[in-house]
């Protein structure tokens, strides 16, 4: 881990994430314990809203998030940061008016964004995820269940600890996609069959290439989600009061359990996933898309149990800046 010393105590790091339904801040610096969150921020914005037809950021959604990368912006002035990177994922990577977008969030807020490919997005998201791994894994599944695209990605872990990332794909559905073209506020038997057929055929292909079945048979994997499906799903499985990240992050779920947490969700009415807690108005027409794409993922492979993780790619990204700085500091 990246140890607290004098040389190092000084320095601070951002990171953003900037997916097609949420922005994600964090303001970081190391310590003892890897790093310790300074400051963090994090809204839905609904980018990718209205995508599906067009493969264009509309208006309205492009302003929604421009006032909140402003905010971004205002909280990162705040410090003198070391290091930053600023990563926009699938929305940007599939608008046609992607790159326009973030050439107008640096002129109007200078915050600089990059498009990164969906392997380095699975690349991060496992850097973030490293604390949850177990002892004595030797494979590691991760899945991302986004806005506009689900990330699975199939690593190796060395005897000494360290992760390979072998392989990714990149699934064109995540929770706003299949909430605008499927699902809306309820989801039908006939909507699940067609998600469930359109992943399994990604993941058909992916479990071939990768021999994925076949360790699952002789080898140890763990199955690490990662998204907003899988924390409320975490959180409404534990009957919170209200969201508790502490609570959340690490834990492991069973596959009955995940069965009886999305089968009560999807007993629910809107207005009871609305006044939910754990879920709320911003999530209530997202939850049953993303359960559909994570009973498909789980179901294909049917783990016994999902590590649920609250941390991805802005962790991961504080991790890689915090390993660079340390390396350009050896020299």
């Amino acid at each position: 881990m990246y140890k607290n010393t004098a040389k190092y105590q000084e320095n601070i790091f951002a990171s953003i994430d900037l997916g097609t339904n949420n922005c994600r801040l964090m303001i970081a610096k190391p310590s003892e314990i890897g790093f310790t969150i300074i400051d963090s921020f994090s809204r839905i914005t609904r980018l990718g809203e209205g995508m599906v037809s067009n493969n264009l950021l509309s208006q309205k959604a492009i302003e929604r998030t421009l006032d909140v990368l402003k905010k971004c912006a205002e909280k990162i002035k705040k410090y003198k940061i070391s290091k930053s990177r600023y990563i926009a994922t699938e929305a940007c990577r599939r608008a046609l008016n992607g790159k326009d977008f973030i050439n107008r969030v640096f002129l109007e807020t200078g915050l600089n964004f990059e498009i990164i490919s969906p392997f380095e997005e699975s690349k991060l998201s496992i850097s973030g995820c490293m604390p949850l791994v177990k002892p004595n894994i030797k494979n590691l599944l991760v899945f991302d269940i986004g806005g506009g695209s689900s990330e699975v990605s199939i690593s190796k872990i060395t005897n000494n600890g360290s992760i390979i990332l072998e392989g990714t794909t990149s699934i064109p559905m995540g929770v706003l996609t299949v909430s605008e073209g499927f699902t809306g506020n309820d989801i039908s038997g006939r909507a699940r069959d067609t998600i469930t057929t359109k992943v399994n055929s990604a993941l058909k292909i992916f479990d071939e290439k990768y021999n994925i079945s076949e360790r699952l048979l002789s080898e140890n994997v763990q199955m690490i989600g990662t998204s907003g499906t899988v924390t409320s799903l975490g959180a409404f499985h534990l009957n919170l009061v209200r969201y508790n990240r502490n609570a959340v992050d690490g834990l492991v779920m069973t596959y009955k359990e995940v069965e009886n947490a999305r089968n009560k969700l999807e007993k629910m009415t809107n207005l009871e996933r609305i006044a939910h807690p754990c879920i709320g108005p911003q999530r209530a027409d997202l939850t049953l898309a993303g359960c559909a794409i994570l009973q498909a993922i789980y179901e294909y492979w049917k783990l016994d149990e999902i590590t649920v993780a609250d941390r991805g790619l802005r962790e991961g990204i504080i991790v890689d800046l915090m390993h660079k700085n340390k390396r350009q500091n050896k020299k």
